[in-house]
């Protein structure tokens, strides 16, 4: 990968604003797949792409000059930025304190709240980024891609045409999918035939189309399992099977979960029980892996070398820091009545497990932001008892501020792969959170006016939601709140979490490589069964492709991927906007 010019030559008025829009197109796509199936998608390489595509095209047809990398990069990391800002807690403690039934954030209060938590998440990013950027040999897998995608498609005009073109085309079928699907008022889902002759009402069974074992028409699950690799696709289809396949009928039959109406997905019954050995499956995978990957920071902090050096001046650091600290701490107070020492305590703990989300994230790609809330719940909990608006906004401030901190430091190790001098990311950093700020608060109360009637249902599972609402009731009416025999449940599925973590540890490299993850495995507990059949599916197409033609599925898989995702993530937040409006 060759070093390229430092971007400040790039962080102008057409780089920013380039940036801002794409970022306010992306952001939606996120806010509306953190709801779908709790996960994001990082938009860094979109955004260099969707940058590129529209300046060659100005380029092309009124003389405008040349769109370089310096621009590109400072592009992507004000897209990506603004995408990134589900971390503030948009997609999770936030609707689930609506769910709860206690006073939520709204309009301008929603935009200076998830602003705040992410530049909270900005200054930590800045304090780690020497440690872990700069001197850390971790590879920030979804950053190196980024570095490597805009190496490319600046270095070669046939190349960056061909990558825009697989980008756009399966954007645009995944736009006109999702499309039909919304204006024909049909979803393009079919059950899959089978039935179970128990369980259900009155002994007469229940059948594959109750439980959600269907194949479903959405090209961006295909477009998410393309992403996220094999591993994780066959550990949602193993947790799938046991999920729904396996527990689900024996619920029924046992009488611990009553049916729902005939016709219907009983999903929100269902889901009810299985969160909780789904929860823990996925926290005690995630949390034994997180200290194991502490355990091996600490060694190697032993070993190696550091240079406390900050990418800023260390006055603008220090003031930018106690005022996001002093904002957070303030709007704790002010909204959610969370008392200034115990603000202030939320504050420091998103320092520390802002750097164990650093270590992960740089190591495997994969924000552990799930893991982090939990912690981050049960150290609000203990601070301030009983009160569940203090245990959810409390542990967002820790949880969302690590999340944010996490998916910066992929920008800025794409920036440290090209050879930027990090202040000017930083710049354009702040920047899109601002936007992501504005444009996600938008979205989010576009999408869904009504939490209570929308969320926790097949059309808009969140599962996010789900953990962080079961956690909250737990904390606040102790075990009584879960269901018959879910506490057992759980402690299995905290075991087989720990299990799973400690032999991904342990095996063999060759064997590692195929140990199910905890967490894709409790992911899918908490979604309808079809989600994590598509996700499976768009994993093994490009596994298929990857050993087939991997020349092509080097150069443009990825491109693919974030077109599905895109499209019908866009397409998705406008059918929402047109059906919100009252629009026929």
């Amino acid at each position: 990968m060759q070093s390229r010019a430092d971007p400040a030559n790039g962080l102008g008025a057409r780089a920013l604003l380039t940036g801002a829009v794409i970022g306010a197109l992306l952001t939606p796509c996120n806010i509306y797949s953190g709801l779908k199936i709790g996960w994001s998608f990082n938009m860094s390489i979109a955004g260099a792409l969707l940058g590129l595509a529209f300046w060659r095209l100005a380029q092309d047809l009124f003389g405008t000059r040349a769109w370089g990398l310096p621009e590109n990069l400072i592009n992507q990391t004000t897209a990506s930025s603004a995408a990134s800002i589900i971390s503030g807690g948009l997609v999770a403690p936030i609707p689930a304190l609506a769910l709860l039934h206690q006073p939520v954030p709204d309009g301008i209060t929603l935009v200076l709240w998830v602003f705040s938590v992410s530049v909270l998440g900005l200054a930590i990013a800045a304090l780690l980024h020497a440690r872990f950027v700069t001197t850390a040999a971790l590879p920030f897998p979804a950053g190196t891609a980024a570095a490597e995608t805009l190496s490319d498609i600046h270095g070669s005009g046939p190349e960056a045409g061909a990558r825009v073109r697989w980008l756009g085309a399966a954007a645009l079928l995944a736009a006109g999918v999702k499309l039909i699907s919304e204006f024909s008022g049909s979803v393009l889902r079919a059950s899959l035939p089978g039935r179970f002759p128990f369980g259900g009402a009155g002994g007469q069974g229940v059948g594959f189309q109750q439980l959600g074992i269907a194949l479903d028409g959405s090209l961006l699950m295909i477009g998410f399992g393309g992403i996220i690799g094999l591993r994780a696709g066959l550990s949602l289809l193993l947790g799938a099977l046991i999920a729904w396949l396996g527990l689900a009928p024996w619920l029924l039959a046992q009488g611990l979960v009553e049916p729902g109406a005939a016709g219907t997905v009983w999903f929100n019954a269902l889901v009810g029980w299985l969160i909780w050995p789904g929860v823990s499956l996925m926290t005690a995978g995630a949390l034994t892996a997180l200290w194991l990957g502490r355990r091996r920071g600490t060694g190697a902090a032993r070993t190696g070398r550091t240079e406390a050096t900050l990418p800023i001046a260390p006055a603008l650091w220090l003031g930018g820091s106690a005022m996001a600290a002093a904002l957070v701490i303030a709007l704790q107070w002010w909204l959610f009545g969370i008392p200034p020492l115990a603000g202030a305590a939320m504050v420091l703990m998103a320092f520390g497990l802002a750097t164990v989300a650093a270590r992960v994230v740089g190591e495997t790609g994969i924000p552990p932001i799930g893991a982090l809330g939990k912690i981050a719940q049960l150290g609000s909990g203990a601070l301030v008892p009983g009160s569940i608006s203090a245990n959810l906004m409390g542990a967002n401030v820790t949880g969302g501020a690590s999340g944010q901190t996490a998916d910066l430091l992929n920008d800025l190790k794409a920036g440290a792969l090209l050879g930027a001098r990090p202040a000017p990311l930083f710049a354009a950093q702040l920047l899109g959170i601002a936007v992501g700020s504005i444009v996600g608060s938008l979205s989010y109360m576009l999408l869904i006016p009504d939490p209570a009637q929308q969320l926790l249902t097949p059309e808009w599972p969140a599962p996010a939601v789900a953990t962080w609402k079961a956690v909250a009731e737990v904390i606040a009416g102790g075990a009584e709140a879960m269901p018959p025999w879910s506490t057992p449940a759980a402690v299995v599925g905290a075991l087989a979490g720990i299990g799973l973590a400690l032999l991904q540890q342990r095996a063999p490299a060759v064997l590692a490589a195929w140990v199910p993850s905890a967490s894709a495995m409790g992911l899918a507990f908490v979604i309808p069964a079809w989600i994590a059949f598509g996700l499976f599916i768009g994993a093994a197409l490009a596994a298929l492709l990857r050993w087939w033609k991997p020349h092509w599925a080097a150069r443009h898989l990825l491109a693919v991927a974030a077109g599905l995702v895109a499209g019908e993530s866009l397409a998705g937040v406008a059918a929402a906007m047109r059906a919100l409006l009252g629009a026929d």
